[in-house]
């Protein structure tokens, strides 16, 4: 598939979103886009090919249902994005290839950490990779702070931002979130450039935790 024809499906994408107003400023489309855009950046450093089709419209509908973070089906908001990804691409596309459907539906499938679903393909080790890179950097901070605050948490502990004295507790500060699960991220990447970019961005989270501690102690 020639770039003019991504570029197309990318459109029609965009325009059956459009049609479709989303609620939630953490998994709206201009998340899908920054993810899209990520995973053509990993897949352009893979010495194993990706069908950029699959990538594509895996990006685009992967949160197509987002339970929160606090349901208690949370865990299957992967797998219901991906039987209904199906149902709007053979109802909506019907032009879509539909061979493709089994590795965009198991991309879909496997991004979610919650999921804990191993990705077998290229397409779902790209998706994966590239969600999570939402998770760092600073679009990670402004989200992880867009979603405590949608579940009323506290941004940071007013006496210990960094849990210097006192045991991690996301649930409760938003910032303990990092420490607790997103530091761990670069390591869990299944690319190199996917680890790379991870890495890079975590030290970005890192200095801006250092300079937060600071003002929120007063020092700055």
């Amino acid at each position: 598939m020639d770039l003019e024809q991504l570029n197309d499906w990318e459109r029609r994408f965009t325009a059956w979103w459009q049609q479709r107003p989303v609620d939630d400023g953490a998994h709206d489309l201009a998340h899908f886009r920054r993810v899209w855009n990520s995973a053509k950046h990993i897949a352009e450093h893979e010495t194993e090919s990706a069908d950029l089709l699959t990538l594509l419209t895996a990006a685009y509908f992967h949160d197509l249902v987002s339970l929160p973070k606090n349901h208690p089906e949370r865990s299957q908001s992967s797998w219901l994005s991906a039987e209904q990804t199906e149902e709007i691409l053979k109802r909506d596309f019907p032009d879509f290839p539909m061979g493709k459907l089994p590795r965009v539906r198991h991309a879909i499938h496997a991004h979610s950490f919650s999921a804990q679903v191993t990705p077998t393909t290229i397409e779902a080790k790209i998706l994966q990779d590239a969600d999570r890179m939402e998770a760092l950097g600073a679009i990670g901070i402004a989200r992880t702070f867009y979603v405590s605050g949608q579940m009323n948490r506290a941004m940071f502990h007013p006496d210990d931002p960094l849990a210097e004295n006192r045991p991690l507790d996301d649930l409760v500060y938003a910032l303990d979130h990092f420490q607790v699960k997103l530091f761990k991220l670069p390591d869990l990447m299944n690319t190199i450039a996917g680890k790379q970019m991870a890495a890079d961005k975590v030290a970005f989270v890192r200095e801006f935790m250092v300079r937060m501690d600071a003002e929120a102690r007063g020092e700055v």
